[in-house]
């Protein structure tokens, strides 16, 4: 058996979902599971759009003298003067 034809990543998806399936299953079972409050998620949520903004930000040249954790669409806070969208 060659070296590429071992291992997780050189089984088809449909294996690759199953076994992992599995994992999760059993580690509910156990109660080792990590189960997200709302709040967790909420804030995993907004890291994952401050990332992607930055890195939008980023790739299209017009980085900003403002920080990204500090920037209204960043926080959720409405700008001063500015009307709802």
């Amino acid at each position: 058996m060659a070296k590429e034809d071992r291992g997780f990543a050189s089984m088809d998806r449909a294996k690759q979902r199953e076994i992992a399936s599995k994992g999760g299953k059993a580690a509910h079972q156990k109660g080792t599971a990590h189960e997200w409050t709302s709040e967790e998620a909420r804030d995993a949520g907004r890291k994952g759009g401050i990332a992607s903004h930055q890195r939008r930000r980023e790739q299209m040249g017009s980085n900003t003298s403002e920080p990204a954790e500090l920037s209204s669409e960043a926080t959720g806070e409405p700008v001063a003067g500015g009307g709802t969208e």
